[in-house]
């Protein structure tokens, strides 16, 4: 989908571009990316690498256009794992501003495009609504790391009680989200750290303290990240051990069930045999059979009580 602005954050949606505008493009048809080569002259490379999903954050400058690529969170419940992060890809010229991301997404989403709507201002200046991109990308990294917690939380809460790997392998997607996360962020801290070297001599102050801003807050995510990824592994290791020990626990009881149900089987056996053994003319011997199986049985069971094995 290709939407086309009058400025930044998305008030005043076009038919045309004209300078100054911003194209916000995502999950674009085959259509819209020859019309953004041919149209808009991004280079068709350029294109590929921003859609691209294992596309690695950079910033790049030349004659004519900046290229900043960045990768943000995305949701997707069916892909697999519940998040995972794809690129962002901002190309600047002196007339316009390009965003191109291959996937839905909630630091541009595509459906409510007005980023700043609340702070009552047009956006004119293009360096100060892609710091504002970083923002909103560690903002949503911070969001979605507090849901995998939850979700982490009650995944534990059922791995106490089970003795299946269904619910390792959710605690193993939680971590794969992780794993995205933390090799995400930091790249997009490599890019801000060369962004703020690169524009240290003409920035403004309210960009500098807004790229401050981003860079704690990307700083805040990763450290977040890193640290749910430790727990999570920890916590994998500790609940495989219990998911093992309720297994045992589980043979064991059975086991004992098992030799509690051999005694009444064994004195049976031993008097349905063909051979004389006393009972054989009493009218009361099927019913002394059952009595002292049923004794024996509940002799066994007290005996496994007390050694805590039943």
């Amino acid at each position: 989908m290709l939407k086309i602005f009058k400025s930044f954050g998305g008030y005043v949606q076009i038919p045309k571009a004209e300078n100054g505008c911003w194209i916000n493009v995502v999950q674009p048809s085959q259509d819209e990316i020859n019309r953004i080569q041919t149209e808009f002259n991004v280079p068709a490379d350029i294109i590929q690498d921003i859609l691209d999903v294992d596309e690695r954050p950079r910033y790049e400058v030349d004659e004519d256009w900046s290229l900043i690529i960045l990768r943000i969170p995305v949701e997707s419940p069916s892909n697999g794992v519940p998040y995972y992060t794809v690129p962002l890809g901002i190309f600047r010229t002196e007339n316009l501003t390009i965003t191109l991301c291959s996937a839905p997404n909630e630091v541009l989403p595509v459906d409510k495009p007005a980023l700043y709507r609340g702070q009552g201002l047009l956006v004119h200046d293009d360096l100060n609504f892609v710091i504002k991109l970083f923002l909103r990308s560690g903002s949503t990294y911070l969001r979605y790391l507090k849901q995998i917690n939850q979700q982490t939380a009650l995944i534990e809460n059922e791995l106490e009680k089970s003795i299946r790997n269904k619910e390792l392998n959710k605690l193993l997607k939680m971590e794969k989200c992780l794993v995205f996360f933390i090799t995400s962020l930091k790249a997009n801290e490599i890019v801000l750290a060369k962004l703020r070297n690169a524009l240290k001599k003409d920035i403004t102050e309210l960009n500098e303290d807004l790229l401050e801003d981003a860079i704690i807050e990307n700083k805040q995510a990763l450290e977040m990240s890193q640290i749910y990824s430790d727990i999570q592994s920890g916590m994998m290791d500790a609940f495989a051990s219990v998911i093992s020990n309720n297994l045992n626990v589980v043979m064991k009881q059975l086991a004992s069930i098992s030799i509690i149900l051999m005694i009444p089987t064994l004195i049976a056996s031993l008097y349905g045999m063909n051979v004389p053994n006393h009972l054989e003319d009493n009218p009361w011997a099927f019913f002394f059979v059952i009595l002292i199986s049923a004794f024996l049985a509940l002799v066994g069971i007290i005996i496994f009580r007390k050694k805590d094995l039943f």
